[in-house]
């Protein structure tokens, strides 16, 4: 990426005036004029997938600086990162075997792993907070459920199913609740559930558009989604209760996948409303918009980098 020139405003010429000779009194006071507030600078890291190179890869963009590196190349799609807690692996999903798996790419040797093998699909690989588990969803079964795998061992157990689409899991801060989308009620809505065997499933949502990829907050209090509610895809943001709910973005365009920062500052998402699909953040209220990616081709699935993660430089 080539990185935005800024524009400096040129000095303006003002011609010198003369003194008068007398000073004139004002008839009343004009307000102060309120300096704009400062644009707060961005730091962190994201990964994202693209195909800026011609088929989707993983790439990871330092927001301080606008540095983009590649992690992946090679013939087949790479997508869906999702970033280890001590900030040393990313997971994927690939179509490297011939069908969606899961493989994990150590950001220190450069090596990486395959985790899943079978004739199914197997997308979404989210970590779990302490580092031990990830989960995902496959078709393995005949229809889109959600599992969790023991990444040390391998072990993997089912947490849904039914016969509709569950997928997108999304884990809470504490590891002991995980978030969905499921159209097992008809269109895609947002549900939560135990995390260690699926349990006490609450339906969030309930509308006739439909709510997918949801995202805790770090303080585990609200949970970003995006909806199709008024008529296309936007950014919202509720309680855990499904309550209180916001709309954060409002446009023409689909915004999708909303992630929050580590920080719960700033969410990222990707959105169309520039013609491609390109990567922005905002501020956790929805102000401060600012796109990310300036490419022409389509950058998405964004995922921030655990704090003090540095800069990737593969082997």
């Amino acid at each position: 990426m080539t990185p935005t020139a800024t524009l400096t405003p040129t000095d303006t010429l003002v011609p010198p005036t003369e003194t008068p000779t007398e000073t004139p009194v004002p008839t009343e006071t004009s307000p102060p004029t309120e300096s704009p507030t400062p644009e707060v600078a961005l730091t962190g890291l994201l990964a994202f997938a693209s195909d800026r190179d011609g088929d989707y890869e993983i790439f990871v963009l330092d927001l301080a600086t606008e540095a983009i590196a590649q992690l992946t190349d090679n013939d087949v799609a790479d997508g869906t990162p999702n970033w280890s807690p001590d900030g040393t692996r990313i997971a994927f999903d690939s179509l490297r075997d011939d069908d969606f798996e899961l493989f994990v790419l150590d950001l220190t040797t450069g090596e990486v792993t395959q985790l899943t093998d079978n004739d199914a699909g197997d997308w979404f690989p989210v970590w779990s907070p302490d580092g031990a588990e990830i989960a995902f969803y496959s078709d393995r079964d005949g229809d889109r459920e959600i599992f969790v795998m023991d990444v040390d061992s391998g072990e993997v157990r089912k947490l849904t199913d039914n016969t509709a689409w569950d997928g997108a899991p999304a884990w809470s801060p504490d590891g002991t609740r995980i978030a969905f989308e499921s159209d097992r009620d008809g269109d895609f809505e947002i549900f939560v559930m135990d995390a260690a065997d699926g349990s006490n499933v609450v339906q969030l949502t309930e509308n006739t558009a439909s709510d997918g990829t949801p995202d805790w907050s770090p303080d585990g209090r609200s949970i970003a989604f995006v909806s199709g509610e008024d008529g296309d895809l936007e950014v919202y943001v509720m309680a855990v209760d499904g309550g209180d709910m916001r709309q954060l973005t409002d446009n023409d365009a689909n915004d999708w996948w909303p992630v929050w920062s580590p920080d719960g500052l700033w969410i990222a998402f990707y959105s169309d409303r520039d013609g491609d699909r390109e990567l922005y953040v905002m501020d956790s209220t929805g102000a401060q918009v600012r796109r990310l990616t300036f490419d022409g081709a389509s950058d998405r699935s964004p995922t921030w980098a655990p704090p003090g993660t540095a800069f990737p430089e593969l082997p």
